[in-house]
């Protein structure tokens, strides 16, 4: 898989890291709910080195439920229970430069180990949760999330989703391509310094979707006040993934 990935890297707005991948991931059935939200809320909960970054001046926040599986650390076979797991993320859309990324306010995982090794090794604010993924025969995914982690803010998560379009890639310069097409995070070190951890993939494969969200405290759970307004959606089927170690942010 690996290799393969190396091997096509012409959609990516940087070069591949010059250094060794750290894992891989395989990411399945995912939703992206994309709200628009106000810049000025927004900010105040970033680090202060990280740029806001906006699409003609506006601001998004993004819940993000998946499943994974295939994960692996480099030159280990996949380890008896910790290579699957329920994942889903609060995040906004920062950068450091010319490169443009993801910062997350919430990651919650259904498997205690990955959340405290991914907290210590990612210095993300991972928590546990109690996660259940379900699908239907009609291609439905029924997706419930409660926290259990006293970390944080009590959050719950309940929706139906699915594709309603055939497959697509996005256009470059689209706001879809801009929301999806992310090949960094950043998070900050104890010390507070900023921290990249790139990311690499083929470019998304996506279908419109529609969901119907019941419940949804994940964002108020963050301390921001819910979007108004139905939510910009797209559907992921499957997508794999390979990951670096953080590296200092040089300014």
């Amino acid at each position: 898989m690996a290799n393969h990935l190396l091997a096509n890297n012409q959609h990516r707005p940087w070069p591949l890291p010059d250094r060794p991948w750290l894992m891989t991931q395989t990411w399945n059935e995912l939703l992206f709910a994309h709200w628009p939200i106000s810049q000025e809320l927004l900010k105040p909960l970033l680090p202060d080195k990280l740029e806001l970054d906006t699409y003609n001046n506006q601001a998004w926040i993004g819940v993000v439920p998946f499943t994974m599986n295939n994960i692996r650390l480099r030159g280990l076979p996949q380890i008896p229970y910790t290579s699957a797991f329920h994942e889903l993320n609060v995040r906004t859309y920062v950068k450091v430069g010319d490169k443009a990324g993801v910062y997350f306010f919430s990651l919650d995982a259904a498997h205690r180990l990955a959340v405290e090794a991914a907290r210590a090794i990612f210095h993300l604010p991972y928590q546990y949760a109690h996660i259940e993924l379900n699908e239907s025969k009609e291609s439905l995914i029924h997706y419930f999330s409660r926290r259990r982690d006293r970390r944080a803010n009590p959050a719950q998560f309940l929706a139906d989703y699915r594709p309603v379009s055939k497959p697509y890639y996005a256009k470059k310069d689209s706001l879809t391509h801009w929301l999806t097409e992310r090949y960094c995070l950043y998070t900050t070190s104890r010390s507070g310094s900023i921290m990249r951890g790139d990311i690499h993939h083929e470019q998304w494969i996506l279908q419109d979707a529609e969901a119907e969200i019941a419940t949804n405290s994940m964002i108020t759970a963050v301390g921001l006040t819910q979007p108004l307004g139905e939510p910009l959606l797209h559907y992921s089927k499957r997508l794999e993934v390979l990951l670096w170690y953080l590296a200092d942010v040089e300014r």
